[in-house]
């Protein structure tokens, strides 16, 4: 069995300058801009960090506004600028009404006093259910029993490849039955093939954690924090066994890692220069849109075979998935319209919106069906699929998920360069984090 969270199923001064302000829809002129979060008024402000979401939602958003009579705006910022913006908010600074939480720095925020405390309203508010939702994304957002977000989504994992490369160098289409010695056995061949064309087989940094390496780590029984999150699984040998296995079998099928420290693996795959890369499903619209779209197919994730009897058992396919929650700002001067905004995105109706609209699955479950349709003739499916024929693993995390995650980056480049050192480099891994996890 996996470890870890699982569902089983078959300056705060002149900050406000760098905001990214998006109008549309909203019927602003500019009187009210900017009186949402710190000046009242009927106007609610949202921040996002991700501009291909701004569309389906600003939707969404302008049918409630229209309900309630608010406009709504939208404020997207770079994800640096993003938590920038919140440090700001702890100090008091300019806020907007209503915006994202996210698993790498929930638990500092609940704790800080920035984020509203919801559970009178939840409790007042007959549609709403929370065991609705995917169980570890609201617990994330949950703190000594106060829910400070509800469930804005949630991702999965699959496998795009391009079929024109795969074609041109005689390899076989990713499928169902493919283990990860089959993916690392394909990307390797791409990557002498097409060699002299400067292409790779595929593409995997330290960085790619959820999208790439922590499924397999994962799916070989391994883990990276324990259940109550108080110590590193980096030291245990399942996933020594594991990241053994992408230094070994995937790092070498990848371009060399100053390029793929300077250049991201979206960004090669779009140019046609890696085979296949494992993606979330947030990313789906970036490859859908492209001009060369026909030529992309999606997988489900590989198994590993650790049973060695070529079936997949259960725990042998993992995607780990993640969730955004949906937050207020606790000094927010429209409250209830703030909630009642959370409440109206997060709703069965607006949950299956967001998936109808291609914006992102449903942290509601049973609302994502539609997403695997938002996108014409491409077929998305495996992101759906894999909820029934793999295991999810909620996306790990602690209290300071950034501070041990960004610690242990070198050490870990240096694991995949140095296959050799990969035990005692773990090792050092895990000291690091754990140090960080006592000290949380």
């Amino acid at each position: 069995m996996k470890k870890g969270i699982i569902i089983k199923k078959g300056l705060a001064l002149g900050l406000s300058a760098v905001f990214v302000f998006s109008m549309a829809g909203c019927g602003s002129s500019g009187e009210n801009s900017g009186n949402g979060g710190s000046g009242g008024g009927d106007t609610i402000r949202v921040g996002i960090w991700d501009n291909n979401q701004l569309a389906g939602l600003q939707e969404i958003a302008d049918e409630w506004g229209e309900e309630n009579g608010y406009n709504v705006e939208f404020e997207v910022l770079d994800w640096s600028t993003y938590w920038t913006m919140l440090e700001a908010g702890v100090q008091g600074g300019e806020m907007p009404d209503v915006f994202w939480m996210h698993s790498d720095n929930a638990t500092k925020y609940m704790g800080a006093g920035v984020l509203l405390d919801l559970n009178d309203y939840i409790e007042n508010d007959d549609a709403m259910d929370l065991s609705n939702y995917y169980e570890g994304i609201t617990e994330l957002y949950n703190m000594d029993g106060a829910q400070y977000a509800i469930p804005k989504d949630h991702d999965t994992i699959a496998v795009i490849y391009n079929k024109a490369i795969f074609d041109k160098y005689g390899v076989e289409y990713p499928s169902d039955d493919w283990t990860w010695e089959d993916y690392a056995d394909a990307a390797q061949e791409i990557s002498e093939k097409g060699k002299a064309d400067g292409v790779y087989g595929t593409y995997c940094n330290v960085a790619n954690d959820q999208d790439t390496w922590y499924n397999i780590v994962y799916s070989y029984g391994g883990e990276i924090i324990n259940d109550d999150r108080t110590a590193s699984g980096l030291d245990e040998q399942a996933t020594i066994d594991a990241m053994k296995f992408v230094a070994d079998e995937i790092v070498p099928a990848c371009p060399p890692q100053d390029t793929m420290a300077s250049t991201g693996g979206d960004t090669m795959f779009l140019s046609g220069l890696i085979g296949m890369e494992c993606q979330g499903s947030w990313a789906v619209g970036t490859f859908a849109d492209a001009d060369n779209a026909s030529d992309y197919g999606w997988a489900l994730l590989p198994y590993a075979d650790v049973n060695g009897n070529g079936q997949c058992e259960p725990g042998e396919r993992c995607s780990i998935y993640n969730g955004l929650g949906w937050a207020a700002y606790a000094n927010t001067k429209n409250p209830d319209a703030a909630y009642s905004l959370i409440s109206f995105f997060c709703s069965e109706e607006g949950q299956n919106k967001q998936s109808e609209l291609g914006v992102t699955m449903s942290g509601y479950i049973g609302c994502s069906e539609p997403f695997a349709k938002a996108f014409g003739d491409m077929d998305i499916s495996p992101f759906v699929d894999i909820e029934e024929k793999g295991t999810l693993v909620f996306r790990p995390y602690s209290k300071d998920t950034s501070l041990w995650m960004d610690d242990n980056s070198e050490i870990l480049v240096d694991a995949w360069t140095n296959p050799d050192n990969m035990e005692a480099d773990l090792k050092q891994a895990a000291d690091n984090m754990n140090q960080i996890l006592a000290d949380e």
